[in-house]
């Protein structure tokens, strides 16, 4: 994949004289991050690509532009204690979300591990799992990223209450169904691009 957008980035960088270090600094982040973005390994999000434009007193379209070249694929995980739900919701977001990384657990602790390792865009994450419950593992989740979209799923509509306190985006009532997901999609609090069929 060409990686306009890291190249673009450190051309820019280097012009103005900055390191990686330096750029780091006037935007509030860490150093790998800028290593992350040159290396193409990583694309930030709009609101940081304005920062960087503005950090190097650029033009935002200019970086915006060469991003659209790096568009990461997204992360998309589905946790349920029944294998059985995974079985039948991977079919279903696939249809959906062809161009996005659907990765399924069992276990809330697998689920955590991967969501520190790795940008989670959404997460569809059942409320009753046995000693972990969806709503805890929603705000763990959002601890590791903010702007990680959490969906509900469950069979009880009652827990819907709790659900919505946690800052989740949705809520879906099983079977997980294409028009519940579409339906829900449209109303992501950190909308994703390209993701959906």
């Amino acid at each position: 994949m060409e990686n306009s957008f890291g190249e673009s980035l450190r051309t820019f960088r280097t012009e103005k004289g900055l390191s990686q270090q330096g750029l780091a600094e006037k935007l509030f982040v860490d150093r790998s991050s800028i290593a992350s973005w040159e290396t193409g390994r990583r694309v930030p999000d709009a609101t940081l690509i304005a920062r960087i434009a503005d950090a190097l007193n650029i033009n935002v379209a200019v970086l915006l532009s060469a991003a659209e070249n790096n568009i990461e694929v997204p992360n998309v995980i589905i946790v349920d204690d029944e294998k059985i739900v995974l079985a039948g919701g991977f079919p279903v977001l696939e249809k959906v979300m062809p161009k996005a990384s659907i990765t399924g657990f069992t276990k809330p602790s697998e689920a955590l591990e991967f969501a520190r390792n790795n940008r989670v865009s959404l997460a569809f994450l059942d409320i009753e799992m046995g000693k972990t419950n969806g709503i805890d593992l929603c705000k763990q989740l959002l601890q590791i990223n903010a702007n990680t979209n959490v969906i509900f799923l469950t069979a009880y509509a009652d827990y819907s209450f709790d659900a919505w306190k946690t800052g989740a985006s949705g809520f879906i009532l099983k079977p997980l169904t294409a028009s519940a997901v579409k339906e829900q999609l449209s109303l992501l609090r950190y909308p994703i691009r390209g993701v959906v069929n």
